[in-house]
């Protein structure tokens, strides 16, 4: 599970070439934040669809599909097949170096969980959203603040893409679960309106 070689997922039609640029999205350190990008922090407007990025999250959707249907083919059980793969290390990128998860500490989906659960009014979300938050970070990344999806790169409980999204949250976004909760809720704020909404998305698309 902790592998981070992947064989390149040939998918028919124009799919093939988006799944190729998705594995090699994973496999490859994100670019400095642009001049826009920038500016999109300093004005807190980060939540505004991104066509490239909506499109890997799409082709990581459809690799993964072409994994299990393979894995079935070949007689394998696709439930021992996971697309999260757990990061001994917090991932770098923009300017940010690889870090170190606290010594001792370990993911704890439980108490992530009640972290989210105890922010959502400050958000502007009612309790009913509780429901839909939880499966879809349960879906995402199991609550893990280590999870790294193996065909996007995306990455911390709400599978930020890439990762240094969540650095407008706090410097601490590799490893610290609360800031990555935080920025997690703030994008579902700013694209989907509600949990609700995005959990819907995530249900007809594969990804929100």
């Amino acid at each position: 599970m902790l592998g981070v070689g992947l064989t390149v997922v040939i998918v028919l039609g124009g799919g093939g070439y988006v799944a190729y640029r998705a594995v090699q999205n994973a496999n490859t350190p994100p670019t400095p934040f642009s001049a826009e990008e920038f500016g999109k922090i300093a004005s807190g407007d980060l939540n505004a669809p991104d066509p490239e990025t909506d499109a890997l999250k799409e082709a990581a959707v459809q690799a993964y599909k072409a994994d299990e249907l393979k894995k079935g083919r070949a007689g394998g059980s696709s439930k021992d097949f996971d697309w999260v793969e757990v990061k001994e290390r917090g991932p770098g990128g923009n300017g940010f170096p690889p870090a170190n998860f606290p010594p001792g500490s370990n993911p704890s989906p439980g108490s992530n969980k009640a972290a989210a659960r105890g922010m959502l009014a400050s958000f502007g979300f009612g309790a009913d959203q509780w429901g839909c938050l939880e499966s879809l970070w349960q879906k995402e990344s199991g609550w893990n603040e280590r999870a790294m999806n193996r065909y996007s790169g995306a990455y911390g409980i709400p599978q930020s893409l890439p990762g240094s999204k969540m650095a407008s949250a706090g410097g601490d976004w590799q490893t610290n679960a609360v800031t990555q909760i935080k920025w997690g809720l703030g994008y579902i704020k700013g694209r989907y309106g509600t949990p609700c909404g995005a959990w819907g998305h995530s249900q007809a698309r594969g990804w929100y």
